[in-house]
């Protein structure tokens, strides 16, 4: 086989070589991604930035640069086998591996889109139904407690009312707002 590859022309040589270095750094590269080894952090940098959702779609990455070079050797000596000159196996290899790259960034950028951060945001209890888990005080006059269905889960969330009389437990409720501090402005659901 070593003498096969000594005995290659230089340009199907340079393919050759494009092509195995690349598919093993891929192969590496799919290995480490399934077996957790690849992380897109270093450490807690970005632990005390919230909201921060990265930059987006990258078509620049270490992954897409070797998914273009990986396309890039194989359809180059896809092209040579098939007898096309060195400018066309060129060009046609450099579109093979820009294409790909497009491919892998949309698919990266859209798995991306699939996390989701967890983080309660407390306008999404606005309207929501719950019940009384603790007295709330009448007219605002001490805090009691509410469950309420957000965002898929049941949370337990402090609750003021304006109503005139105090909420009991199991007191059905519907939240009218939410204060900046995240305690729910609730009202007694049937009079």
């Amino acid at each position: 086989m070593i003498d096969w590859f000594y005995g290659l022309e230089w340009f199907p040589k340079l393919y050759w070589s494009i092509a195995l270095l690349a598919s093993f750094i891929f192969i590496i590269t799919i290995g480490l991604s399934l077996a957790g080894g690849d992380t897109d952090e270093f450490g807690d940098v970005d632990a005390d930035i919230e909201g921060d959702t990265g930059i987006g779609f990258q078509f620049i990455t270490l992954k897409n640069l070797v998914g273009f070079f990986t396309i890039f050797g194989w359809s180059g000596i896809a092209c040579i086998d098939a007898d096309f000159s060195y400018s066309l196996t060129v060009v046609i290899s450099i579109i093979c591996g820009l294409a790909m790259m497009g491919i892998m960034a949309g698919m990266f950028y859209s798995m991306r889109k699939l996390s989701d951060s967890g983080t309660l945001d407390y306008k999404n209890a606005t309207n929501q139904i719950g019940e009384v888990y603790l007295t709330v005080g009448a007219s605002r006059s001490s805090i009691g407690k509410a469950h309420v269905r957000i965002q898929g889960a049941l949370r337990e969330l402090e609750a003021l009312t304006d109503n005139p009389t105090d909420l009991k437990t199991g007191t059905v409720i519907k939240v009218k707002s939410v204060t900046s501090n995240g305690i729910l402005i609730i009202e007694k659901l049937n009079n």
